[in-house]
Parts: structure tokens; C-alpha cells; sequence
């Protein structure tokens, strides 16, 4: 029998007994094997990828729940909170920030069995979707069987599911067409942690029927309840594509461009911008800062946004098309991740968000802060999701220390960015969410709402039992296990 991983994070950690598996087992199948355990012990996070070349894990679960159903979830729910076991959702498990580490133990909740379209509504282009689904399967069968796109496609389509999409507030990368994910949420079902099952929408497009209950699930990680289903727009699959590359002298000019093609309306559903050293990188191309755009949409429509991309972008060097081919082929590809972890560097990207007045500022502060800590051999940003009030900036950053320090250096960059890009009027994130990784600073990024959400977290959950130790809220089993 092969030994259980060593778990690398502390913390208390809580046990199941007997009689809870035994009550567990009779509402859906449990796991407690050791493979189903430590499967999942980790997501994405980058630096769980540096602990695994070692053979450790982030954090064991007790046991793994896996219901099929909205209703064994909440009965799930219904019996770990009356044990007071702590529960930690989690579907794909693609997400980067350490949101499903079981970092108390307790079960897993996994919920890809809540799985499939449940209906579409063509008429008013609604689509009603369990939250365990998978999002490449979703799409496919959207374009297949009823010739609609929900327009979401983020790098990790092929693992993520539709709760993990609204669980972090997902961003795909064709948002500036189509919008992030709380702008397709219409209505959740969500399983609370007393076992009671809701839906949170209303009747009717933008009703007027008090505070937004979508928007409160949206985003909350699993903290606040377990999102079983969703209804989310969705779109016709659009039948023209136009693309286009320019190459800027600077950073900044290219970013003022992109807020003049936003300034005017036109949304194109990709324009990512790369600063000098991704675009060598990447692109292939040096000396210049690559804007890559992408638009779908009726022929005519997307003919308009590529003469207003093309105006504002008139005094750039116009770049072969073939760049927007380049990026689709290689947008997926993760896979200098293993050779760079094999020689020992720490990898990671922090996304972050910001109005167009601040952005050129938080990119300068955010990239001179990592090259400034120690260690840190390369540190580079591109602008990838743009709207007309601001964008998203992506950091990379990669460094090593051969003293044994890597985990120290992973915080002190983590530390140094985010101090960075908050001072210069950045957030704390666009899409990947907090998690466990910036669960540290979302007390002060909150500022005064943050009693709100305590409050919020106290009403619906006041065992807290649902995912401890995420958004840096308060936990029974006491502070989160990191840094």
C-alpha cells in the first residue's frame, strides 16, 4: 500500500469519526481511500507544483464527499454542519490560489457529479447548467446541439468547471466581447450550510426586486454556500472573425490605445497587450510591445470594431496577422511550467485590475517591485482583458534562491506586488480570485466592507463549516495555515 504524502501546510487539521462517514455515506459515496485522498489534497496553486516534485502535499481531507445531486449536497452540508466537520467544495480543481485545499482537513466536496445542460432556452438565450460541468464539455455541446457559445473560454477550459467559474468570479479570455462570468450569471441554485437548498435569481431580465442574491454567491468561494446549478446567458455563435497585431514603442502608448478603442464602444473580444520582454518571449518579436486583437461577430459588426481598432491604432507598426494564429496555438500550452520547476525556479502570475488612469502606474510599480526582490530573474506584465472603465495587467514573475528559500521568496514577491499595484490604485485581483494565497490581504482590500462580509459569513454560515481558512475570513480551527 502506497504511504499517504507528507502534508507541507500546518494547522489544525479536523478528523471525521466514524459515525459522521457512516451518516455521510448514506446520503452519497465517500471515499477515504488513500488515493481519493490525496487526489484531493491540491489544485493549481503554483507553489503546491513545487511542494508535489517533492511529494508533498498542501493538505490531506478526512474523507471525499461526491454527490450527484443538489439535494445530497445539502444533505452533505446538513451533516457536517451539525458535527461541526468542515467542508471544502471544489470541482476542476483548476483554480491557482489554493481555494480547494482542504487546509483543516475535514471532507472534500466534490462536485463534478452535478454534471450536464439542464436546459436552454433559445428564445431568450438562457442556459441552465450543473455547476459540476465540465466547461470544454459545455461548450462543445452548446455549439454542437443549439449553435450557442456563453463566450467563456478561459485558459483552463478543458479542466475548470461552471461552479469554479463562479465561484473566483472567472474572467475567459474573450470578456472584452462578452463579459466575465458575473455578467452571464442570471440565477444560482446554492446549497446553504444548514442544508437548506435557494435560488437567487428573479423572474425577467435586470428586475428590480431588491439586492442582487446572484451576485453574492458569485465570488464567495464556496465560503458562503455551495453553488449547485446556474442559469447563464448565452450568445449565438457568431459567424465572422477578424484579427489584426500592431507593435508599440512602449507599454504605455499601447495601453492608451486600447482605452481609446474602448472609449469609443468598440469591444473587440480579444485585445492583449504585451509589455517588451513578453513579446520577445512570446510573439517572437523584439524591440516592441505586441498588441494582438481578436473580434467575432456579425460580418458587419466586427468589421466596425476592427476600423476603430485600426484608427486608434494607426500611428503603431502594423505586425503580421499571423501573431493572433501564434497566440491561439500557444494559449493553453503550460508546459515550461515542469522545465522550470525542474531547475528548482519558483514560477507564478498575479492578475490584477485597475482604471485606465492608474494602469500605467501599476505597471511600473508592480514590475519594479519583483525585480526588486531578491532573487527574482525575471519579472514581465501583459494587459489581457480590457474594458471601458480600465483592464487587467498579468504579471509574471520567476525566481530562485539556492539556499533553500524558495517558499520565502514565493511570499516576499507575492507581498511586494500586491503592495505595489494597491498603492498605485490597483485591486487585489481580476479573475483568479483569493483563495488561500491572498487570503492575507483581503482584509484591507475590503476596507469598511469587510464587516459587511464578516456579518455576511456569520448569518449564513455560523458554524463555519464551509471552505475555512479562504478570503482570510475567520475559522473555528483558527488562522489559515498561510504564509
Amino acid at each position: 500500500m502506497t504511504a499517504l504524502p507528507p502534508e507541507r501546510l500546518g494547522g489544525l487539521r479536523a478528523e471525521v469519526e466514524g459515525a459522521v462517514l457512516d451518516r455521510l455515506a448514506a446520503v452519497c459515496p465517500v471515499d477515504t481511500s488513500d488515493g481519493g485522498r490525496a487526489e484531493q489534497a491540491r489544485d493549481w496553486w503554483p507553489i503546491t507544483l513545487r511542494w508535489a516534485r517533492d511529494g508533498d502535499v498542501p493538505a490531506l481531507p478526512a474523507a471525499v464527499a461526491r454527490p450527484q445531486s443538489a439535494a445530497q449536497v445539502a444533505a452533505v452540508l446538513a451533516v457536517c454542519n451539525q458535527a461541526g466537520v468542515p467542508v471544502t467544495p471544489a470541482g476542476g480543481r483548476s483554480g491557482v490560489c489554493g481555494g480547494a485545499v482542504p487546509v483543516h482537513g475535514g471532507v472534500s466536496l466534490d462536485l463534478k457529479g452535478l454534471s450536464g445542460v439542464v436546459g436552454v432556452d433559445d428564445e431568450s438565450l438562457l442556459v441552465t447548467v450543473g455547476a459540476g460541468t465540465n466547461g470544454a464539455a459545455l461548450e462543445d455541446e452548446l455549439r454542437a446541439a443549439h449553435g450557442l457559445t456563453v463566450g467563456h473560454r478561459p485558459q483552463s477550459i478543458a479542466i475548470s468547471t461552471v461552479g469554479g467559474w463562479l465561484a473566483c468570479r472567472s474572467a475567459g479570455q474573450y470578456s472584452t466581447r462578452y463579459g466575465k462570468i458575473e455578467d452571464m450569471a442570471v440565477d444560482l441554485e446554492v446549497a446553504l450550510a444548514d442544508g437548506r437548498v435557494v435560488r437567487t435569481g428573479a423572474p425577467g431580465p435586470r428586475s428590480a426586486t431588491g439586492p442582487d442574491l446572484t451576485q453574492l454567491f458569485v465570488g464567495s468561494e464556496g465560503t458562503l454556500g455551495v453553488i449547485t446549478e446556474a442559469v447563464l446567458r448565452a450568445a449565438p455563435v457568431p459567424p465572422a472573425e477578424r484579427r489584426a497585431a500592431f507593435g508599440f514603442a512602449t507599454f504605455e502608448s499601447g495601453l492608451d490605445a486600447c482605452r481609446r478603442v474602448l472609449r469609443r464602444g468598440a469591444t473587440p473580444a480579444v485585445i492583449r497587450l504585451y509589455d517588451e520582454v513578453e513579446s520577445a518571449r512570446s510573439m517572437g518579436v523584439d524591440g516592441r510591445c505586441v498588441l494582438l486583437v481578436l473580434d467575432e461577430a456579425e460580418p458587419r459588426l466586427a468589421d466596425a470594431v476592427l476600423h476603430v481598432v485600426g484608427e486608434e491604432c494607426g500611428a503603431a507598426e502594423r505586425l503580421d496577422d499571423a501573431l493572433v494564429d501564434r497566440w491561439l496555438d500557444l494559449r493553453d500550452d503550460v508546459s515550461a511550467l515542469d522545465g522550470l520547476l525542474a531547475a528548482g525556479m519558483v514560477v507564478d502570475t498575479c492578475e490584477v485590475a485597475g482604471p485606465w488612469s492608474a494602469l500605467g502606474g501599476m505597471y511600473r510599480a508592480g514590475r519594479s517591485a519583483l525585480e526588486a526582490v531578491p532573487g527574482t530573474m525575471a519579472a514581465s506584465a501583459h494587459q489581457s482583458h480590457a474594458y471601458r472603465d480600465g483592464a487587467c495587467l498579468y504579471f509574471t514573475f520567476a525566481g530562485r534562491r539556492d539556499d533553500g528559500t524558495g517558499d520565502d521568496y514565493y511570499r516576499e514577491a507575492w507581498d511586494a506586488v500586491t503592495e505595489a499595484v494597491g498603492g498605485a490604485g490597483g485591486s487585489l485581483s481580476h479573475h483568479h480570485g483569493v483563495g488561500l494565497n491572498r487570503a492575507r490581504f483581503l482584509p484591507a482590500a475590503r476596507g469598511g466592507g469587510w464587516a459587511v462580509l464578516l456579518a455576511l459569513k456569520e448569518a449564513l454560515d455560523p458554524n463555519g463549516i464551509l471552505n475555512p481558512g479562504k478570503l482570510g475570513l475567520p475559522s473555528p480551527w483558527g488562522a489559515p495555515p498561510w504564509p
